[in-house]
This record gives C-alpha cells, structure tokens and sequence, in this order.
C-alpha cells in the first residue's frame, strides 16, 4: 500500500464533531469493511451523525479506509507504530482515540482482510494408480505404464458465490512427464523448508 498521504489526516479532523467515541469506533469499524469510495448509507450516516456535507463524509470515509487499512497490512501492532503515523500536530485526544480502536479491532481486520482476498484454487485431495496400455495404433507403444493422476481442487468463495465449488482434473502422465513432475515438487518442498526454518 502506497504512504498516507497528509492531507488524509485533515480529513480525520471531521471526526472531532462526533457526539461520542462510540461513534468514532463504529465508523473505524465500517470503513474499514466498505470500499474507499464509501456507500450511500455509509455517507448518509456520517452527514447525519457528525453534520457535514456529502464530500466531506467520503473524504472522512477514505481517510478512515486508508488509515484502518494501512495498520492491517503493514502488521502495526503496538501503540507507538501507529502514533507515530500521525503528523504533528494531530489532535491528541483523537490520536489516541483512533489508535486505541485500531489496536481493539487489527486482529478482527486481519482475518476479514484473509478471508476476502481472492486466492488461487487449493488442493484438497488426491488419487492415484498405474494402467498399462495394452493397446494402441503403434505396436511399440503397447504395454507402456501410465500414471492417472486425481486431483480434487477447491475454487475460491469469492470467485464461485458463497459456496466453495469443488471440481476433479484427471491427469494423464508418462514417465518423463512423471519424473520433471517429481523433481519440480522436490524443488519446492525444499524451498518451502528453507523459507519456514528462517
């Protein structure tokens, strides 16, 4: 994510006319959640709730976006991390408001963040076994062993609906293809090793 931008803490000033901090902590909760741009409701519930014109709520909505949102993936877990995102000057009540909530919620927005990211399909399951061809068009390729291979895939939720969508790709692989196979899942076995002993 790119740098917070300055005039993005400008903008977090609106939250000073918030009639209490259960206010500020709900609006941290639902930024974070909603897109950027902020939805109607979103912006209808902060014109009424804190008395401010329609562009000044999505200033305050993406300001709050930005900022609940930057914590989560640069993993900024302690007080002094988030303070010290803060320009100087910043209202200090409100600074500390704002990273008091940030710390109640990052874990929560962690795991929302995880489960909303559009990931590759995962395998599931696997099968295997060994036909002999015995026959063909070509008399030199009768008898040749082949591998089928069974592969369960698991789609992602975001991609197929709320449901995971579960398909089976039957492989079909000759020796050599079996071997590169092999040495190419070796090669990451090891790497994945040298990765999680670090």
């Amino acid at each position: 994510m790119a740098a917070l931008d300055p005039e993005m803490f400008a903008a977090l000033q609106i939250l000073l006319k918030a009639s209490s901090k259960d206010v500020v902590r709900q609006l941290c909760q639902e930024c974070f959640s909603h897109s950027a741009s902020g939805s109607d409701k979103l912006v209808e519930s902060v014109c009424s709730n804190l008395s401010v014109a329609p562009n000044e709520a999505n200033q305050l909505i993406h300001s709050l976006h930005n900022l609940t949102r930057y914590t989560v993936y640069h993993g900024l877990m302690c007080p002094e991390e988030i303070l010290s995102l803060f320009p100087e000057g910043f209202h200090q009540n409100l600074k500390n408001l704002l990273t008091k909530i940030i710390l109640e919620n990052i874990s929560t927005w962690r795991n929302e963040a995880q489960s909303s990211q559009i990931s590759l399909p995962r395998l599931v399951d696997m099968d295997w076994r060994v036909d002999i061809k015995t026959s063909s068009d070509s008399i030199s390729r009768m008898a040749v062993p082949t591998c089928l291979l069974q592969l369960k895939i698991k789609e992602d939720a975001a991609l197929c609906g709320n449901d995971f969508s579960t398909s089976t790709l039957t492989v079909e692989l000759n020796k050599q293809t079996l071997d590169t196979m092999l040495d190419g899942l070796g090669r990451i076995r090891d790497q994945l090793s040298t990765i999680a002993n670090k």
